[in-house]
């Protein structure tokens, strides 16, 4: 039951536990998680986050994503896509993100990709063409999946236009970041802040 999975904030908001207590991470889920990313540049740097999270918290994302910002010039695809093994070193050096070599190449790789895709719909036509049918809100965190079988088919688009580390349940989390499904529990403050 939702109510035994929700907090009471201290502005008297429902929030998922995972919401309830970091600053960050309420800023987050009140304005950002589950908003609609339709545009290239936007979607690239969900991708790349998530990929990054892979393995760590959330949370560790949050903070580093300013770091992240700057390191990437801004998650330009043009300009990561231009990166090369200067950059790569330059970023293995910045302390302010996760220093992964495998991770890093991975976003390089997807700016090749996204920029490929271009000719073919972009990458928010392919992302988007993906989105499932709406579906009633979880009312328990067990209602909500890791992965669905549209996101193991996004997955797959993506992995033969030539995207990495993007696996069914790294694409699923970035489905729930931009807006593709809902997950929100039943009686949880919306997007904005706004009761459900």
């Amino acid at each position: 039951m939702a109510g035994d999975e929700l907090v009471i904030d201290a502005d008297g908001r429902a929030r998922p536990r995972w919401a309830a207590h970091d600053p960050l991470l309420r800023d987050y889920y009140d304005h950002e998680w589950g908003a609609p990313v339709t545009d290239e540049r936007g979607l690239f740097e969900r991708l790349c986050l998530e990929g990054f999270q892979s393995g760590l918290s959330w949370a560790t994302i949050l903070r580093k994503r300013p770091a992240f910002r700057r390191a990437f010039d801004d998650f330009d695809v043009d300009r990561v896509a231009a990166y090369g093994s200067a950059d790569v070193d330059r970023l293995l050096g910045d302390e302010g993100i996760v220093r992964n070599r495998r991770k890093i190449g991975a976003a390089v790789t997807n700016a090749h990709a996204t920029r490929g895709l271009r000719e073919h719909g972009g990458l928010p036509g392919l992302v988007w063409s993906f989105r499932p049918p709406a579906r009633p809100r979880p009312v328990s965190t067990a209602e909500i999946p890791t992965r669905t079988p549209e996101s193991a088919a996004l997955a797959a688009a993506l992995r033969a236009a030539g995207f990495v580390f993007v696996g069914p349940t790294t694409v699923y989390a970035m489905m729930q970041a931009i807006g593709m499904v809902d997950d929100r529990l039943e009686g949880a403050a919306g997007l904005l802040g706004t009761d459900a």
